[in-house]
């Protein structure tokens, strides 16, 4: 008898509940729910902050001009939404006490079919056995037949199951997914080989170690004590809030050998220093797995680069580091830059433990629905705005200043190509008196000046005699550079977006972008998570974007922008012009 898979959902599918009796919608409501699933919201209005902050955990937001931001209900962010455990009655409930009009009817089904929709079916365990298990007979059915998953269901168990040949777990989860959908994994993990892991009291720098209360929790929600109901998911945490020290604590959780997947090679010697740092493990089961070193060892700490390493007419050889270990547990750190090919192979790794750490589930290809079927759901999301209050993460201020172009430069710009035109405006020389007056404000502050064009960030790093770090740099003279500015030695720093990720930098509380990757909003979370550890004494971080005035370079900085105004944070507008005038007083009270 499968005792997993009886329908204990389907009353609850199958009849939607009514509206929230005696709703009062009022004018002065921040919200307007659109029929297309579009939400706005108005920031003239008192009841913003608290709108948006429910906005943002089952709502994806598209736009965010000065006056009116518009959200989008999808299904996969009401997905995620159930499998972080809220329900879609709360989700109603909310559009209902922020909106100015009724809740669109459809927009209202749509909630509660989609939230339904995960649970419906389930992937379980029995022997040996693999199952599918749906909550509807007519459900089961209709997947069985569907031609995007023959082969991978092999015969049917009753009503409600069907077995699932073993090999095709992940390719199944994808599959269901691509039709709507979403599988809960329930089929459990194999336990990896045991390693003892423990977190130390004190630290071997000295500093004792507590994990905070939300650093607990979302360990506690991805373990679930060793069931089932754990092991695999995405722990959404902003930059500077401690992502490593999850990582760690869930290691110790698991107690097992454990392979870490990192974007670059500095990052994961930081890894590699936090795990000697903070653990008893023995520095002799650690493992750089690099271009430079190939250690496999208990723990081994690699990069996606390596691993995604193509070598002509072999493939790509280093994917085998996945198979290597019998590895309890694979952390994908910023896990939002998961390469196509290690998506692949992590399909064929569903008996392993997963854990996803990045500060944002934005992915600028689209494929966050991988990162739900491949890696898990997402299961903790804390809002920047609440550790910032906490003072878990420093308070910022963030600036964008509008540089006008020359004549000249604006008359190329107009003459120019349209796949070149935002590389001109986003190189505008007349940037380079901003960043000089910058510079001169925040003497006694230390700060990053990023950017994305190789020769305007030699030119700055030139003009003002500052040392560079681009994806040339060697990794040994990057973080000798690193390590002075967190000594104190230097006080600024130019840098490309080999800086982005998982650079620890603690005293940094000034960044100054020049110029972006187009309009990715996932680099701006992660160029001004640079500056958010906490400082002494609480000092303010200040993030300033220049742009060029009516250009691409505006365009795409508004786009970059979208995900930092989900999180609460808003963009002071000046011109360059304006700067010395209104800087004082004016962003004070931004």
């Amino acid at each position: 008898m499968i005792t997993a898979l009886v329908p204990e959902r389907q009353l609850r599918t199958h009849r939607l509940p009514g509206p929230p009796e005696a709703t009062m919608y009022q004018a002065s409501n921040p919200l307007i729910v659109q029929s297309d699933h579009t939400v706005l919201l108005e920031l003239a209005s008192p009841g913003y902050e608290a709108a948006r902050d429910q906005l943002s955990r089952f709502a994806e937001l598209e736009k965010s001009p000065e006056h009116v931001h518009t959200y989008r209900i999808s299904p996969l962010s009401l997905w995620n939404a159930a499998a972080s455990g809220m329900q879609a009655q709360g989700i109603v409930a909310a559009l209902a006490e922020y909106g100015k009009y009724e809740l669109p009817e459809n927009v209202r089904r749509e909630i509660l079919d989609q939230m339904s929709r995960y649970g419906r079916i389930k992937l379980t365990k029995e022997a040996d056995r693999l199952l599918l298990g749906a909550d509807d007979d007519a459900l089961l059915t209709e997947i069985l037949h569907h031609p995007k998953l023959q082969g991978m269901l092999l015969e049917r168990r009753g009503p409600f199951a069907a077995v699932v040949e073993a090999s095709q777990r992940g390719n199944l989860k994808q599959a269901l997914i691509k039709i709507g959908y979403p599988v809960e994994d329930l089929a459990g993990y194999v336990p990896g080989e045991h390693l003892e892991i423990a977190l130390r009291d004190i630290t071997l720098a000295g500093l004792p170690l507590v994990l905070r209360d939300y650093q607990r929790e979302a360990v506690a929600v991805f373990h679930a004590d060793g069931s089932a109901r754990g092991g695999s998911g995405v722990i959404v945490l902003p930059c500077g809030a401690g992502k490593t020290v999850v990582g760690l604590a869930v290691m110790a959780a698991v107690d097992a050998h454990t392979l870490i997947l990192t974007p670059n090679t500095v990052a994961v010697r930081q890894w590699i220093h936090e795990i000697i740092d903070k653990t008893a493990i023995d520095p002799a089961s650690i493992g750089e797995y690099t271009g430079a070193l190939k250690q496999v060892r208990p723990v081994t700490v690699a990069t996606y680069q390596t691993l995604t390493y193509r070598r002509k007419g072999a493939g790509m050889p280093h994917l085998s580091l996945l198979g290597a270990q019998d590895w309890g547990l694979i952390i994908y750190d910023e896990v939002h830059l998961l390469p196509a090919p290690v998506f692949r192979a992590t399909a064929d790794i569903q008996a392993r433990r997963r854990l996803g750490l990045t500060a944002t589930l934005i992915r600028e290809d689209g494929h966050a629905d991988e990162v739900f079927s491949l890696i898990g759901p997402k299961k903790v999301d804390v809002p920047w705005k609440d550790l910032e209050a906490q003072g878990w993460i420093a308070t910022a201020e963030c600036t964008e200043v509008r540089v006008a172009m020359s004549p000249a430069l604006r008359m190329d710009y107009a003459l120019a190509d349209q796949r070149l035109k935002y590389g001109i405006a986003a190189s505008n020389p007349d940037k380079m008196a901003v960043i000089e007056r910058l510079l001169e404000r925040h003497a006694a502050d230390t700060v990053l000046i990023i950017g994305q064009y190789m020769a305007q960030l030699q030119t700055i790093a030139d003009h003002f005699d500052l040392p560079l770090i681009t994806g040339e740099t060697p990794v040994r003279r990057r973080e000798a550079l690193y390590q002075q500015l967190r000594d104190g030695e230097i006080h600024r720093l130019v840098v490309s977006k080999v800086a982005n990720f998982s650079i620890d930098l603690p005293d940094a509380n000034v960044a100054i972008q020049v110029s972006g990757t187009f309009g990715s909003r996932q680099e701006e979370a992660q160029r001004l998570g640079r500056i958010l550890r906490p400082k002494a004494e609480g000092i303010q971080a200040h993030f300033y974007s220049l742009v060029s005035r009516d250009s691409l370079d505006q365009d795409f900085g508004a786009a970059r922008q979208r995900f930092l105004t989900e999180q609460g944070y808003r963009y002071h507008i000046v011109y360059a012009e304006e700067l010395e005038a209104i800087h004082g007083q004016a962003l004070e009270t931004a």
